[in-house]
């Protein structure tokens, strides 16, 4: 985000399990680091409380996408902010190597690029949807592209088991077709993309992932940003899962909502050795309907010193989708269902009694409660605290959950609700956790042993 806005938070995303694909052994570092940067390309709006309006929309409309969605040892990898939310990292795929920029999603279970010269981006909000401007992989000049096909079991697993019937002239028995595994529609945020799978590699210095499944995305419909996406949700189709990593971890160094180059790291480690001083949460087993979010078994939530006493029903994820609690990199600020929000906002008001409500700011920006500090030489935002099942908890500090303007001398609670009060009627997690919850900690994803590790500290 420009300079004028200086927002006190920052984004991330969640990951999957199962299916790896084949990798060469020959030099295999144990951990690979990668770069990691914040993501949009551009700021939306130039006036403070529209651009919280923007997020606090946006990561609604995510919302509803999890809620209706069916969907060395070690290696580092430059990890970059960007002014909507988001983080990427560099990625290259094909045989000679191309060089692409990827989102990191953990509420993505797929990885997908904008794909060919023909490539189509249709009511992108907040990007350049010009193909001349946007990063594109070319199959064409990879020697080791290959288009997966109906029979391939990834294209089985993908879709379903009778997958074959979508495939024109591939009878039942059949154990070979040529033809082309079914051309995929995936949600993302505000928008969808669709393509063809193929197979590819993925490189790395002294390691090349071989078969690598990945999207070749030919047109995208209302995306946040035209970017490419690396999904690390908890399928066999990540990057981390393909790549069969035991862990993954980030630090998030940036509370502002610009594209700053100051970059931390994407650590993808191989290794069985435990990270000290990390608390752990342990990942609760899926819902059927939902096998790529990374749910967390939580006990209750504190505001300041007061526990809220949320019902069992919210926090832990019911056979149908409902309920439980999400960690999703890829969800910019946070979101609470209404009952959830009811309780949390109430016990707010109370602790901030002293200060003024900014109705103007509610209006403007679209979220609840804001206040107005001026007068104040300081202010005090109580902690949100959340109380993890096996004893851990998670302080988050009040410039974490709450958007801060400076320049107006207002803030709001930036945790959003649909206003859904029925849970049964509106299957949907009830609680997640987003990127600019966790910006300066340390966050470890233990896929090995499905726990969430974590520990404050200054990225």
């Amino acid at each position: 985000m420009a300079s004028s806005t200086p927002l006190l938070f920052s984004v991330f995303t969640l990951f999957s399990l199962l299916l790896l694909a084949s990798s060469s052994k020959d030099n295999t570092p144990l951990t690979i680091t990668i770069p990691l940067t914040s993501t949009f390309t551009k700021n939306p709006s130039t006036e403070p409380l529209l651009f919280l309006q923007h997020l606090a929309n946006a990561s609604l409309s995510r919302a509803h996408h999890l809620k209706h969605g069916k969907t060395s040892p070690l290696r580092q990898i430059s990890l970059f902010p960007h002014s909507y939310g988001g983080h990427s990292i560099s990625l290259s795929f094909g045989t000679p190597p191309q060089k692409l920029s990827f989102i990191v999603d953990t509420g993505s279970h797929v990885v997908w690029a904008p794909c060919t010269t023909h490539y189509k981006c249709t009511n992108c909000s907040f990007s350049d949807a010009d193909p001349k401007k946007v990063p594109i992989f070319n199959p064409e000049l990879s020697s080791s592209d290959k288009i997966l096909g109906c029979r391939d079991s990834k294209c089985v697993s993908v879709f379903s088991p009778d997958v074959h019937l979508g495939c024109p002239r591939c009878n039942g028995n059949s154990k070979n077709c040529s033809h082309a595994c079914p051309r995929y529609s995936l949600p993302y945020a505000i928008g969808e993309s669709s393509g063809y799978f193929r197979s590819e590699n993925l490189n790395f210095p002294g390691q090349t992932i071989h078969n690598f499944l990945v999207g070749c995305t030919t047109s995208s419909v209302g995306e946040v940003t035209s970017a490419a996406l690396a999904g690390f949700g908890r399928t066999m189709f990540s990057l981390p899962m393909q790549m069969g990593v035991k862990k993954f971890a980030y630090c998030l160094n940036s509370h502002d909502y610009d594209d700053t180059r100051n970059s931390s790291k994407l650590n993808l480690d191989y290794s069985d050795s435990e990270t000290k001083g990390l608390s752990y949460a342990p990942f609760l087993k899926n819902p059927p309907d939902s096998p790529f979010y990374y749910y967390l078994g939580v006990e209750d939530i504190t505001i300041g010193n007061k526990f809220l006493g949320i019902p069992s029903k919210y926090l832990a994820p019911g056979s149908d989708g409902s309920g439980g609690v999400v960690i999703d990199s890829g969800f910019w600020v946070g979101y609470m269902s209404g009952p959830v929000f009811k309780l949390a906002t109430n016990e707010l008001k109370r602790q901030m009694s002293k200060y003024r409500r900014s109705l103007e700011a509610e209006t403007q920006c679209g979220v609840t409660p804001c206040y107005n500090f001026t007068g104040h030489k300081s202010i005090k935002i109580p902690d949100l605290i959340y109380h993890f099942t096996g004893g851990a908890t998670m302080v988050v500090p009040g410039n974490n959950y709450f958007g801060v303007e400076p320049e107006i001398s207002s803030a709001c609670f930036f945790i959003i609700t649909d206003g859904s009060n029925t849970l049964d009627a509106t299957p949907e997690a009830s609680i997640i956790l987003g990127n600019s919850q966790h910006v300066d900690f340390y966050v470890e994803f233990d896929l090995k042993n499905e726990r969430l590790g974590f520990r404050q500290q200054t990225c």
